[in-house]
C-alpha cells in the first residue's frame, strides 16, 4: 500500500513538474544509502539496550516473575 500511494505521488508531481520528479529518482537512493549507517547503529543501540534490561531483570526472572502476569 505505501509503494502505491508513493507511486501515485510520484507521478502527480511528474504531471506537475517533470524535472523534479526526475530529481526525487535520482536524489532517493542516494539518501537511502547515506542512512544506512543510521539504521545500523540504531539496531546496535536496540540490541545494547534490551541486552541491558535483560541482565536487570534476570534476578526476578530466576525467582519466578512472569512478564505480563497480573495478580
Amino acid at each position: 500500500m505505501k509503494i502505491l500511494i508513493t507511486l501515485i505521488l510520484w507521478s502527480i508531481l511528474l504531471l506537475l513538474c517533470w524535472p523534479l520528479a526526475i530529481l526525487v529518482l535520482i536524489i532517493a537512493p542516494l539518501f537511502w544509502l547515506l542512512l544506512i549507517p543510521f539504521r545500523i547503529l540504531a539496531l546496535i543501540v536496540d540490541a545494547i539496550l534490551a541486552l541491558i534490561k535483560t541482565l536487570l531483570l534476570l534476578p526476578s526472572r530466576i525467582l519466578g516473575y512472569k512478564p505480563g502476569y497480573n495478580c
